[in-house]
């Protein structure tokens, strides 16, 4: 990453540890923990992480959470970086973090690291994508994010998330499907399943056909890729059949001419690359022969 790209990132690490009072390379400028110990701070200490991509938290779970902290305590300390005296800002584990508050909790375990705000991003996108109920679409937007925000590349987010790289490019896109497909993931309506079928659908209406009646039948991922694949056949039928008779004026003209001298029909089939075909129509093989016998004399 450049040097004016890492500038604007905002409060790197070059800016805490240019300063004598905020290094935090050897110790915690609080004068009680080593940056990377696990230790016990005041929960009122951290602030929330700014870079978190996950908005919405459970209730019903993070009650759930908060009586299970009340009776065993917090199993897996959060992580935080120190931002000065007495101030830390949340790294990864803001689920844990909110169940505490909730249970009451006036001290919590942390593991504290030193990190920029390119780094803050990067960790907190990789957690989210490791929580086991995000669903596809939350899934693509994390790796989509790392990439444009991050500077990364497929490799490297494959790499940083422990995933294939064609399970990264699977993912990434389902971002190019129309938005409603895209809430039908996201919803529970349709599996990664379906929704990688519909990719291989081009027009966006027959994609949004074949979405409701994905829905409404109930149908299986299977079912789909077949249903796909014939609404695939048809669009390239389709396709082909509108860059075909492609005529220009001058050999509509002279179709008419040669229909006029054979005195019977003709139709051109032509491609925009000008390749084409000539069909001659003809009622039996006596008719055939006097065609012939018009291209013989000619």
């Amino acid at each position: 990453m450049s040097d004016k790209n890492r500038k604007a990132m905002g409060r790197g690490l070059d800016a805490i540890l240019g300063s004598p009072e905020t290094d935090i390379t050897s110790k915690d400028i609080s004068g009680n923990y080593v940056v990377g110990a696990v230790a016990e701070i005041d929960i009122n200490l951290i602030e929330t992480n700014p870079f978190q991509p996950r908005t919405e938290f459970d209730e019903t779970a993070l009650n759930e959470l908060a009586a299970s902290i009340k009776e065993q305590g917090v199993i897996q300390p959060v992580t935080v970086r120190k931002l000065g005296y007495n101030k830390y800002q949340l790294i990864s584990g803001e689920r844990r973090l909110r169940a505490s508050k909730l249970a009451g909790l006036s001290k919590i375990p942390v593991f504290i690291r030193v990190a920029n705000d390119e780094q803050m991003l990067e960790l907190a996108l990789i957690e989210n994508i490791h929580r086991e109920n995000l669903n596809a679409i939350e899934v693509a937007i994390s790796y989509q994010r790392l990439i444009a925000e991050c500077n990364m590349t497929q490799e490297e987010v494959s790499e940083k998330v422990g995933k294939s790289r064609s399970a990264v490019a699977n993912f990434l896109r389902l971002l190019k499907l129309p938005p409603e497909v895209q809430i039908a993931i996201r919803d529970g309506h349709i599996t990664m399943g379906h929704a990688r079928a519909l990719i291989n659908v081009e027009d966006k209406e027959q994609q949004l056909k074949l979405l409701q009646q994905i829905i409404e039948e109930e149908m299986s991922v299977r079912e789909t890729e077949e249903l796909a694949e014939k609404a695939k056949d048809a669009g390239k039928d389709k396709k082909e059949k509108r860059q075909t008779n492609f005529l220009p004026e001058n050999f509509k003209s002279k179709i008419k001419t040669l229909s006029q001298v054979l005195n019977t029909k003709v139709k051109v089939n032509r491609s925009l690359t000008g390749k084409g075909s000539l069909v001659i129509d003809f009622k039996d093989e006596a008719e055939f022969d006097r065609i012939m016998e018009l291209f013989n004399k000619k």
